[in-house]
Parts: structure tokens; sequence; C-alpha cells
């Protein structure tokens, strides 16, 4: 392993994440689960990020999760099992990034060996990773790798933001942070998800959303204006940066070079994702 500049690890997850990332907010997978009788979009997004750990319940899901309603969580799994196996639904996963990545990057890009050059570099990085206490990482990393270099190229991105995730998660728990808490918190940060998006997609409702930001109030972290107190952002940092510690591993191992190659590749592809219409305007802010 070798030091890398400051910055530069998560500077690099940050721009190979949203190439995983596409597939939750185009309609590719809902309609390839559609074909097969799972016609609930919240439904599909459970089956096909869970569906690595097998045909897992619902307490499960929301341990790996996190940041959803268990209450939602349980109106969807274990139903859809009956509907799709977790073996059909990863097989549904692949066609949908497949189509997804062609459409978002074009067939020239995912052809390129710009792209075969970026897969390399990122699968290399998750030799890495460590399975310890990262549930989700560990379940897709036993999945096998695609020969396609756009789609070997996914892969790695999923397993690269499943182990930061695990890590984070573990962050999130040490500080006292629920899920809502964790998800309001970081909301008024900028940067994080927005509330319109929190409260359509994660099964809290409006009162749910209030009270944990009341609770963030209480402790000090969060202002009565929904700003992050001094020691709001103290904690987020702090969250962060131990993140950043736990997830080091992976781009010691590809090195600085590697690293910065593969920063290099993904800014291009995700910018061009972003352009093209990958992901909503208005999924990161605080209102």
């Amino acid at each position: 392993m070798t030091t890398l500049p400051e910055g530069a690890a998560y500077k690099c997850y940050s721009v190979v994440n949203p190439i995983h990332s596409t597939i939750y907010f185009s309609p590719d997978y809902g309609e390839e689960l559609a074909k097969l009788g799972l016609e609930d979009s919240t439904a599909a997004y459970f089956v096909g990020r869970a569906a690595a750990m097998g045909r897992v319940g619902p307490g499960i899901v929301t341990a790996t999760f996190f940041s959803f309603s268990h209450e939602l969580i349980a109106r969807h799994i274990p139903a859809a099992w009956d509907v799709i196996s977790p073996e059909v639904a990863l097989e549904a996963r692949w066609r949908a990034a497949d189509s997804v990545l062609r459409r978002v990057l074009g067939e020239e890009a995912t052809a390129s060996k710009e792209m075969a050059e970026a897969a390399e570099l990122a699968l290399r990085a998750t030799e890495g990773c460590s399975r310890l206490a990262r549930p989700l990482y560990a379940a897709h990393a036993d999945l096998p790798i695609p020969d396609a270099p756009h789609l070997a190229l996914w892969h790695a991105a999923t397993l690269l933001r499943e182990h930061r995730g695990d890590a984070h998660l573990m962050t999130l728990v040490s500080a006292g942070l629920d899920a809502v808490e964790a998800l309001a918190s970081h909301t008024a940060t900028g940067k994080g998800m927005s509330t319109k998006w929190i409260l359509r997609t994660r099964g809290f409702s409006p009162e749910e959303w209030e009270a944990g930001r009341q609770r963030l109030c209480d402790r000090g972290l969060l202002t009565d204006g929904n700003e992050l107190t001094e020691a709001g952002e103290r904690l987020r940092q702090s969250l962060e940066d131990e993140t950043d510690r736990l997830d080091a591993a992976p781009y010691e191992h590809l090195g600085a070079e590697g690293v910065a190659r593969l920063t290099e590749l993904a800014t291009t592809f995700t910018m061009t994702a972003r352009q093209n219409g990958a992901f909503p305007a208005d999924l990161l802010g605080k209102s």
C-alpha cells in the first residue's frame, strides 16, 4: 500500500460512484422487473440491491440499507421474492445496467479502450477491499465479474460503493445517529439528498422527518432554521473523515498513479452521464 495525496481517495470514489448510481434514476431496471411481474418501483430498488444477499427478510434489508423506514421495506420484502427470485433479479439488473450505460454514455464510450482501462483499474482497486463487517459489499463481492468492460466497471463501482457505504454505517451508529437523524444532518450540509427526495423515497413521514430534526436540535447539532451548528459541522466532518479512513484500503492498493488515472477516466464518464440526464436536477440540496 502507498500513501495517497490528501483527498485523492474520496475524489476518486466521488466520480466512480455515480457510474453505479445511474441505474437508480432510470426506468430500465423497473421495466425489466415489470416484465417479470414486479411492477412497483420501490420494490424494484429493494430487490435489486438486496438480491446479492439472497432471499433475505425485511430485517436484514433495514439493517444493511439503514436509511429507509423498516415499515416501507416490510411492505415489499419478503413478498417480492415470491414474484421474482434473487437470481432472476440479478440477471435483470445486469440487463438494466447495460442499457442504462449505453444510453447515458453512448455506444462509442462503452466500447472504448478508456472504458476497458477504467474497468481494469477499478477492479484492481477492489482487490484491496475487505469483507469483514461489510455485508452488502461482501455479498456483491461474491458475484461473478462480467466480461463486457462497461459492465465490469459498473460492477467494480458497485463494490466500491457498498464497501464505503458499509463503513459509513459503522460511523453513523458509533455517533448515535438513527436513519432520520443521519439523513437530516447530511441534508443540512447541502451535499445530501434533498428533503423532497428523501420524503419521496425513504418511507418516512413529514412528522417523522421533523421529529428527527428536532432531536438533532436537542443535541445541539442543528439550528431551528435547519442549519448545522458548529458542533453539527464538526460531527459531519468527523463522520466523513472516519469513513475515509475505513475506506482507504482499495485506493491505497491501487496506488497514487492508478487512483489519479481512474479519477480522470471516471470524471469523463460521470460528466457525460450527467449531461445526458442520468440524474435529477433537484436530487441534492436542503429543500
